[in-house]
């Protein structure tokens, strides 16, 4: 089989550009976030998996992750989850929730850090594992400098005001502030849908 031959067609449900989900009650989950030790942050963004030269400065706290960049459903929690499962639960199930799914999957969640003149490199994500689940941001501190790019547009988005947004498009994100970007970063899918026709031969040509 030729892997470069498949044609990795994105889940029609994910959206082109951005979409609203609403506001969420992020305050709980906010204040313990801000309470996190610098050395736990340092900790943790050393032992990540998502080692990417496009997040530059941005430092992260994995909860969540996928075994293999080729395939989103099979997934596994990080060290940090069992802390943080208790406050996180409430936020992503009112997130996800006009998504109606009954059996849905979280398969990466993560807190992701900007400093104050950070930036994201503009990408897409590439791998075949983040063509199939909803990318999804809650931000919990922003400040009014902080711009992001999706489906060919800039938006800044308010604290508590949850968006899925376009990964399967080129994207960046600048924070021209003098305070921290903190959002709430996960992955979500649908259980139930079909699988796409190609995840079969690529998994089958990677075995």
């Amino acid at each position: 089989m030729n892997v470069g031959r498949l044609e990795l067609t994105a889940n029609p449900r994910k959206t082109k550009a951005v979409r609203r989900l609403g506001a969420v009650d992020i305050v709980a989950l906010r204040d313990a976030v801000l309470a996190i030790p610098e050395d736990v942050w340092a900790a943790e963004n050393a032992a990540k998996p998502n080692k990417f030269e496009v997040l530059d400065t941005t430092r992260h706290i994995v909860l969540r992750f996928v075994n293999s960049p080729r395939d989103w459903r099979a997934s596994h929690d990080r060290p940090a989850w069992t802390t943080w499962r208790q406050r996180l639960e409430p936020v992503l199930t009112r997130t996800v929730r006009e998504y109606g799914y009954e059996r849905g999957v979280f398969p990466r969640v993560m807190l992701a850090r900007m400093p104050a003149g950070g930036v994201i490199h503009p990408h897409i994500d590439a791998n075949p594992a983040a063509k199939w689940p909803h990318k999804i941001h809650v931000p919990l501190t922003t400040n009014p400098n902080v711009v992001s790019f999706f489906g060919g547009a800039e938006h800044h988005f308010p604290v508590g005001e949850a968006v899925e947004v376009d990964n399967l498009g080129p994207h960046w994100v600048r924070n021209d502030g003098e305070t921290d970007r903190i959002h709430l970063i996960f992955e979500y899918y649908d259980a139930d849908q079909p699988e796409p026709d190609w995840l079969a031969p690529l998994l089958g040509a990677a075995s």
